[in-house]
């Protein structure tokens, strides 16, 4: 009996191959497996049973394998073998399809505990090698120039296997059997320390480096997907010359502990926060920071509840804290509490691009770092470190995906009869994001493709990165998109950009015609985030009520939208609420300067005669008190609720000594923090009104707030009420239009005691909540939000040859 399979799913560069020869060869069946531009290919012979048993199996594939899709190509029961009887099984040489992939590679991985095993016994031959990996773990996208995925097509191709890594890689039984990114010290990358006098250390980099952090200075650290800055967090000096150097006055920094049992002087820790952290993707969790860590560590996350919280991934940060402890043999001291506490930023200076490769680093990051640890296995494509907070539930909030989970695709799943013909593809859209924290998204066939996160697109440098990606993503999969997608903001870069793509490529249906360009409502899009990551859910394609919470999107009216209530369905978005109008004193300026919304507010509230006895330490107050008495009809107007945070922030005089924020969400996340201290609290019974057609009335709870002077119990009862008020009015706007699902989104949400309260408000009353958990809540995830819109758009039409009106 003959069969031949295709695969799909995450299936190269996971050792899936090797596995399924392992499988086959156990069972006595011949034929082969090979990669192909649509995932593995399996040609089997024997009997029947037997090869039903392998295609059973292949959904058993070991993690981090993921099967998706198992589709038979040809069954003949008298079809000669392709392989001689009684021949082995063979994994074959990979085939490459030109019209394009349709698999992608595996995330970047942490080492895994069987490499770590090997890498502290002494008896090993990979002891403290600083490049141990295996199919179940180490980096993939930060070291693949292309698909398939085989050596010569990663930044390991240099590098020629030993004889004792080629008989690995050629021995069945082996874990390392036809490992693609096999090394060891013998043949593999090597480390060296670089000093700022151009010296170099090669014979014990790892001890210079510790002596040079033990010492106060600041390391630059080849990583997987770029450098870190690294120093030791517990001296306060070399924390506060990273700030200085680095241009960070005060945005919270990551640290880095060896452990587990190393955390709890520190951080407060839950079983759900302990699994995330040990998850093979070892992301950033933001844990709740000890009293010890305010005092000892106070320049790590200064005035904040949370303190993020990283273990280590690569072999090189396992080896600086082996170092550290007189590098003990075995791996009892992988359990044991240890006193070193790292601070591990991303390595770049303030406003550019993470940092890949060497040359870039040593001069990059000259004015920053006392020393490099390098080496030479080349990064292939940026991926920073993953951000999230966990929720009671176990689930994860992002708020930056990146290395570990990017570029991990979403499934999309396509509707037929809505404009698409069956057996046909979904067109492919190309998803440009906005200003901050921006990635892409291109969606090909089933699947959606998320970025790593990119960064602010308001610095040159990262525009460069930014347009590079934009150039490099579509043919990394070998594919041309049909249409781009962008943000309504004209000015964003992205827009710019993607309104220029459109123009220089021709669509691959018309092969001559300008690339539609759908531009998509910034909270629209944040709603259809979500939306996509519930595409397999039923009710996805039928009307839901979105609640889009966030600082600052342009609506489709020109205004500044950001507390908005919209009524979604598909790639259609209706507002029908919105919160109620504050004008933005002084304009973007409001935006920097808390003190202004609160200014506004006071306005809003008929007592502008406070504004300057409130705020006399502020120059500017008497002449702005005067504009706002003269009517808000001077000064922009937005809906936003991070703005309010701000406002509120501002009446409590929470960033005093500073007159601005020094960075995104200072003033809303120090509000939050303060609040925890007085955590939980009651709402107000009559903090808000909802008008008829839908405005939520803040201005109860503001008038209360601004007579408070228990600063940390009002920051509390203002995150109460405005989660029942937001619960409230989602669940009044449901009962109008007869929808049963809630969707949160937006990146207020990144705020847990607005999200856990908004989440349960909305839940005790019997509707259905989808929320943000495998994105980011925030601008991170719009381009997926944006994806979805213009692919649903583009199937209900029957050409998409012209650009489709915005939303």
């Amino acid at each position: 009996m003959h069969r031949r399979l295709a695969v799909r799913g995450l299936v190269q560069g996971v050792g899936f191959r090797p596995w399924v020869w392992q499988q086959a060869t156990s069972l006595g069946l011949i034929g082969w497996v090979r990669n192909t531009s649509f995932g593995v290919e399996i040609d089997m012979h024997g009997d029947a049973h037997l090869l039903d048993t392998l295609q059973a199996r292949l959904w058993q594939a070991p993690a981090p394998a993921k099967v998706e899709q198992v589709d038979v190509l040809s069954v003949n029961a008298s079809d000669a073998p392709t392989a001689a009887p009684g021949k082995p099984f063979e994994i074959q040489a990979s085939v490459i399809n030109a019209l394009g992939h349709a698999t992608t590679i595996g995330a970047d991985l942490g080492v895994c505990p069987r490499c770590l095993a090997e890498m502290f016994d002494p008896g090993n031959r990979r002891w403290r090698h600083p490049f141990i990996n295996c199919p179940q773990c180490g980096p993939r996208y930060t070291v693949t120039r292309s698909l398939p995925f085989d050596r010569v097509h990663t930044s390991l191709a240099r590098f020629l296997p030993c004889p004792a890594c080629d008989a690995e890689y050629a021995n069945g039984a082996d874990r390392r059997f036809h490992h693609q990114t096999n090394t060891c010290p013998e043949c593999g990358p090597k480390v060296w320390l670089t000093q700022t006098d151009g010296s170099a250390d090669h014979d014990q980099p790892i001890a210079s480096a510790l002596k040079l952090l033990q010492d106060g200075g600041i390391l630059a650290v080849k990583g997987l997907g770029g450098f870190h800055l690294v120093c030791d967090a517990r001296q306060a000096a070399a924390v506060a010359r990273l700030r200085q150097r680095k241009r960070r006055e005060g945005k919270p920094l990551a640290v880095m502990l060896a452990n587990p049992a190393s955390i709890p002087p520190w951080a407060s820790m839950t079983p759900h926060e302990q699994r995330w952290l040990q998850s093979p993707e070892r992301p950033i969790v933001l844990l709740s920071q000890s009293e010890r860590a305010r005092q000892e560590l106070s320049g790590i996350a200064p005035d904040l509840a949370w303190l993020g919280v990283m273990l280590p991934y690569t072999p090189l940060h396992y080896l600086l804290f082996h170092e550290a402890i007189g590098q003990p043999a075995g791996t009892a001291w992988l359990t044991a509490p240890h006193d070193m506490v790292l601070v591990v930023t991303s390595g770049n200076a303030g406003g550019s691009p993470l940092v890949i490769d060497n040359e870039t680093a040593t001069l990059e990051l000259a004015e920053i770092a006392d020393g490099w640890l390098l080496h030479d296995r080349d990064i292939l494509a940026r991926n920073d470190d993953s951000v999230l907070r966990v929720r009671p539930d176990g689930s994860a909030c992002f708020m930056r995906r990146s290395r570990g989970y990017a570029p991990t695709p979403v499934a999309l799943p396509t509707r037929v009869g809505k404009g698409l013909e069956e057996g046909s593809l979904p067109p492919s859209v190309l998803s440009m994001g906005a200003l901050l924290k921006n990635t892409l998204c291109i969606t090909q066939g089933d699947r959606a493709m998320v970025s790593p996160h990119i960064g602010d697109l308001d610095a040159v440098d990262t525009r460069v990165a930014f347009t590079r990606t934009a150039d490099i993503w579509p043919g990394w999969l070998r594919t041309q998109p049909d249409a781009l997608a962008c943000d309504l903001h004209p000015d964003f870069f992205s827009t710019i950009l993607a309104a220029h793509m459109a123009h220089t490529r021709a669509s691959t249906a018309s092969g001559v015609q300008p690339l539609p360009l759908i531009q998509v409502q910034h909270h629209h899009a944040h709603v259809a985030a979500v939306l996509a990551e519930h595409a397999e859910e039923k009710g996805v394609h039928e009307p839901v009520i979105g609640l889009a919470l966030d600082g600052h999107g342009l609506g489709s009216d020109g205004m500044v939208w950001g507390g908005e209530l919209l009524l979604v369905q598909e790639d259609e978005a209706q507002r029908i609420g919105h919160l109620w109008p504050l004008a933005m004193a002084g304009g973007d300026a409001a935006a920097r300067e808390p003190w202004r919304m609160a200014a506004s507010v006071l306005q809003a509230l008929g007592r502008t005669d406070e504004v300057s006895r409130r705020f006399s330490a502020m120059p500017q107050a008497p002449m702005l008190q005067q504009w706002l008495s003269q009517g808000s009809q001077r000064h922009p107007v937005t809906t936003s609720l991070g703005r309010l945070f701000d406002a509120a922030a501002g009446l409590l005089n929470l960033l005093a000594p500073y007159t601005q924020s020094r960075y995104e969400a200072e003033a809303a996340m120090r509000l939050e923090s303060l609040a925890t201290t007085c955590w939980p609290a009651t709402a107000l019974d009559d903090g808000w009104r909802i008008t008829d057609d839908l405005q939520l009335d803040w201005r109860p709870l503001m008038n209360w707030l601004a007579d408070q002077r228990d600063a940390a119990q009002a920051a509390a009862v203002f995150h109460a009420t405005i989660a029942t008020a937001l619960a409230d009015w989602a669940a009044q706007a449901c009962a109008r239009h007869g929808v049963n699902t809630v969707v949160l989104s937006g990146g207020c949400l990144a705020n847990r005691l607005l999200d856990d309260t908004l989440y349960a408000g909305l839940i005790v009353q019997g509707l259905r909540v989808w929320r943000p958990a495998q994105y980011p809540c925030g601008d991170g995830g719009l381009s997926l939000g944006q994806a979805w819109v213009a692919r649903q758009r583009l199937i209900k039409q029957t050409s998409c040859a012209s650009p489709s009106p915005p939303v």
